[in-house]
């Protein structure tokens, strides 16, 4: 393992797991990633990662989470699940009780950083190119796609806005590639069909 000591700001992810105080995070990660059998995504990396920050962000502020885990509330947090209401409201009370929603949202990680941090920092290397890392690889190549859509539709909005044409609330802009097949009858996110390498055909 290498560790940061040249010149210039450290990698994000070295710098939030001393911030958090995540010990043993990093291992944890490499494990996940290079193990032989049931290696787990970047992708899904990054949300474990980031899943870990809002629970020690709840932590440090004595936030009580029984009856709402820290991965629903980063999901929520993320975009991934509510309504933009549902977010607002989240947000609020979560800074009512303490939390600095903005600082620890800046501070998700992308799978991108994880990858950085892992080969780069850690120089760890995924096992050799099987179907799974194929398909990782086009998970992420359809995701960074996604999030340009995203971007270019945000900035057309603003656009839009600005100049009278369209009026819009608080909102988030959302990007969802859903497969359906016809055979088995069955619609998937393309995230969740390429982890699971198969649709309901096979099943």
């Amino acid at each position: 393992m290498s560790s940061h000591g040249g010149p210039g700001p450290r990698p994000k992810v070295v710098r939030i797991i001393e911030q958090y105080a995540l010990e043993g995070i990093g291992d944890e990660l490499e494990h996940k990633w290079t193990r032989d059998e049931d290696r787990m995504s970047l992708r899904a990396l990054a949300d474990e990662f980031n899943e870990r920050l809002v629970e020690r962000a709840l932590h440090d502020a004595a936030v009580d989470t029984l009856t709402e885990d820290s991965s629903h509330i980063y999901a929520v947090l993320n975009g991934d699940a509510g309504t933009s209401g549902e977010q607002t409201q989240l947000k609020r009370r979560l800074e009512r009780d303490g939390v600095d929603v903005d600082a620890l949202t800046s501070d998700f990680v992308t799978y991108q950083a994880i990858r950085s941090y892992l080969t780069n920092i850690r120089e760890a290397s995924a096992p050799t190119k099987d179907d799974e890392t194929i398909r990782d690889n086009a998970a992420d190549t359809i995701a960074q796609l996604r999030e340009r859509t995203a971007a270019v539709t945000e900035s057309k909005l603003a656009g839009l806005e600005s100049s009278d044409r369209l009026t819009l609330g608080e909102h988030r802009v959302r990007v969802d590639v859903r497969v359906f097949c016809e055979d088995c009858g069955k619609q998937y996110d393309v995230g969740t069909l390429l982890e699971n390498g198969s649709c309901g055909c096979n099943q």
